[in-house]
């Protein structure tokens, strides 16, 4: 079940129930690519229509979300008469920004969107982000010398399912009292974050369908990131000192490498906003403001003994309510801090919601953790460079069973594999490979009574070398990994894969569940991932001269032992060949070793069965590969689970062949041509 993070400004003031479950953190990464243009949300062209307004002397009315109560709300409305008002009728000078752009600019209003802004603190942070999500931010401005160029039209830019959408609002905001009711910053004149918060509430059909969300999912919106779920209490972080260091070092790149991090506490659905005896707030999205190794001790004895401790710095969206444990603003712990280091961290005494806490505290208090990490896939970078490849489908129902898209997880074992079906390699000895399932964001219809998020996964399976057509048989395979399930907008996995061939099978959880996704992958070098569509070989118009395929054969080599040949070393570096009706699947090296751990497979569909299949073991050389043996098979059917250890045959120089070893081998005939 999806965690949602909730809380207006005061709990009692706009209650609310959520669905509350387990859930783990999110990290994001962020995708450094080259921004593309924005299409225009809605057809609403920006400058088009600013140039209309200031011509015929008019303020922007968005007829496409406007200034009227279902806007606001679909099911509960706010807590008093609501008034729209213009920044100009709030304040005698409004501005965009307030003395630049800031973390501390933001306070939540009575919708329950702490996750939203969480995201939204975390974005003042980088420049590189804001600027991108607020375009043309110095012309959308107030200009108080030209006051005839202001037409109450802003626009703001969201990555919304692989693509940058340019949405136009106007400045009409939701006041009761005269004051926000909503996102609002600290200077009441600044009006940046109200703005944006309703520019993504026009996205997701009113600022109700706000109510409840992820912080993950608007930092991905924010920026194009991609979501990996982190569990920091089931993963025991705060009792494993090794893993706790490690996790610290990880944030640490990441905070200096440009990240995005923010953190909350789990909470049960009668927990939710409620504040712990130490400050901290249960089922609340905090925003993370800094990591730091903190230096111990007073002027130049701290420089010497070059002892640090390891501090985290984040600020709650409230604008108040913060840690009251150790390092927190006035706690004596500070003392331990020289002056010119407490400088440096700008430490200030005052509830604005932003407090310091021990990363070992910060591990055993909080239960997830949002990071966002750089993903570069810029070929001109002297960094590491990622490879993305992204697809988009959907899950649908046909009449012909065996063409449905909508197969569910492997628990449903005669439809699993009905599913869509992306193959890629992995060219590396060993490879680490980002795998993002995203469905479509489900918040505009929660207005419908809808909007709740499939249960979404996937599944990878190491597949046969040559394989080309869609898996219809598992068959000795076991997934190498698998997602979790779970109604998240966003499923990640990040694994270490060995050489070979492997296909992704995302899924729902349930079979026939109708849904759209989008699925990205990364590697460090090409993989040539693509979607599976083919069943079999076509019949072509010659197919009748030179023959159909009648079965498919599945060869499975998983090892040899006692290789006889040696180089210098004592080893040997040998592959296997797999070779049938023409055909050939070659493995991998295996560098220096008589005991090698072949893990290939090859799938040939063979017009003559009869014809025998041969397996043949190389040693690798500079020069010229040496023949190590060979086993000759007439193909026959075998049980899958009972493999075959056959002795490696190689002519002799002598009167009998020589024998330099064994090897293990799976043959698994089928006649599913015919059954497709």
């Amino acid at each position: 079940v999806m965690m949602r993070f909730t809380g207006p400004a005061s709990s009692d003031v706009f209650p609310r129930n959520a669905s509350v479950g387990e859930m783990g953190a999110i990290s994001c990464f962020v995708v450094r690519t080259m921004f593309s243009s924005a299409e225009p949300y809605k057809n609403q062209h920006y400058a088009e229509l600013k140039r209309d307004c200031i011509n015929n002397k008019t303020l922007f009315e968005d007829a496409e979300f406007p200034a009227v109560s279902t806007s606001l709300y679909f099911r509960k409305p706010p807590p008093g008469y609501v008034e729209w008002k213009r920044p100009g009728e709030i304040s005698k000078s409004p501005q965009l920004f307030v003395e630049g752009i800031s973390a501390h600019d933001l306070n939540q209003g009575v919708v329950g969107n702490c996750w939203f802004v969480a995201a939204c603190s975390c974005l003042a942070l980088k420049p590189n982000l804001w600027k991108r999500v607020i375009p043309d931010w110095k012309e959308q401005e107030w200009d108080p010398k030209h006051p005839e160029n202001y037409a109450g039209i802003f626009h703001f830019q969201f990555w919304i399912f692989g693509k940058w959408v340019d949405v136009v609002v106007d400045d009409r905001l939701p006041t009761i009292g005269g004051e926000l009711i909503y996102c609002h910053s600290k200077d009441n004149n600044e009006f940046w974050s109200a703005l944006l918060e309703k520019a993504y509430a026009k996205l997701s059909g009113c600022y109700e369908s706000l109510e409840g969300g992820n912080t993950g999912d608007a930092v991905v919106d924010f920026s194009g990131a991609v979501t990996e779920a982190i569990k920091l209490e089931e993963e025991e972080y705060h009792r494993d000192q090794k893993k706790q260091e490690q996790l610290f070092e990880d944030l640490l790149k990441v905070y200096d490498r440009g990240g995005i991090i923010s953190c909350s506490i789990r909470a049960l659905p009668h927990e939710l906003e409620s504040q712990m005896a130490n400050g901290l707030v249960k089922g609340h999205a905090y925003s993370i403001t800094a990591v730091k190794k903190v230096r111990l001790g007073h002027g130049l004895l701290a420089y010497f003994k070059n002892e640090t401790i390891p501090l985290i710095r984040m600020r709650n969206p409230w604008g108040k309510t913060e840690w009251k444990g150790a390092w927190s603003d006035s706690s004596e712990e500070w003392e331990k801090i020289g002056d010119m280091e407490r400088g440096n961290l700008g430490i200030t005494v005052e509830d604005d919601g932003e407090f310091w806490m021990s990363f070992a505290d910060w591990c055993k208090y909080f239960t997830d953790a949002d990071v966002c990490r750089v993903i570069n896939t810029s070929v001109m970078s002297v960094h590491k460079t990622w490879h993305e490849v992204m697809h988009f489908g959907s899950w649908t129902k046909n009449a012909e069973p065996l063409l449905n898209r909508c197969g569910g997880c492997a628990n449903h074992k005669a439809t699993f594999l009905q599913n869509p079906q992306y193959l890629f390699d992995v060219t590396k000895d060993v490879d680490q490979v980002l795998i993002s399932l995203q469905q479509k964001d489900m918040k505009i219809h929660r207005k419908f009574g809808q909007g709740e998020n499939l249960s979404i996964g996937f599944s990878v399976f190491q597949v046969e070398r040559n394989r080309k057509y869609r898996l219809h048989d598992i068959l000795t395979q076991k997934a190498t990994d698998t997602s979790t399930y779970i109604n998240a907008r966003t499923v990640f996995l990040r694994t270490d894969l060995p050489q070979g061939r492997y296909v992704i099978i995302p899924t729902t959880f349930k079979p026939y569940t109708l849904g759209e996704y989008m699925l990205r992958i990364f590697t460090d070098v090409e993989s040539g991932c693509r979607e599976l569509t083919a069943d079999k070989p076509r019949i072509r118009c010659w197919s009748s001269f030179l023959g159909y395929p009648q079965v498919v054969t599945h060869v499975y080599v998983h090892g040899a032992e006692g290789l006889q040949n040696q180089d210098r070393s004592g080893g040997a570096d040998p592959y296997v060949i797999i070779y049938c009706e023409g055909k050939s699947v070659k493995s991998s090296i295996q560098k220096d070793t008589l005991n090698p751990e072949f893990t290939t497979s090859g799938v040939f569909y063979r017009k003559k069965p009869r014809k025998p299949l041969t397996v043949e073991v190389w040693n690798s050389n500079a020069v010229k590969d040496e023949f190590m043996g060979q086993v000759v098979l007439s193909g026959a059917v075998n049980d899958p689970n009972a493999p075959q250890r056959l002795q490696l045959r190689k002519r002799g120089s002598q009167m009998a062949d020589e024998m330099p070893g064994s090897i293990t081998l799976r043959i698994v005939s089928s006649t599913q041509l015919t059954a497709i």
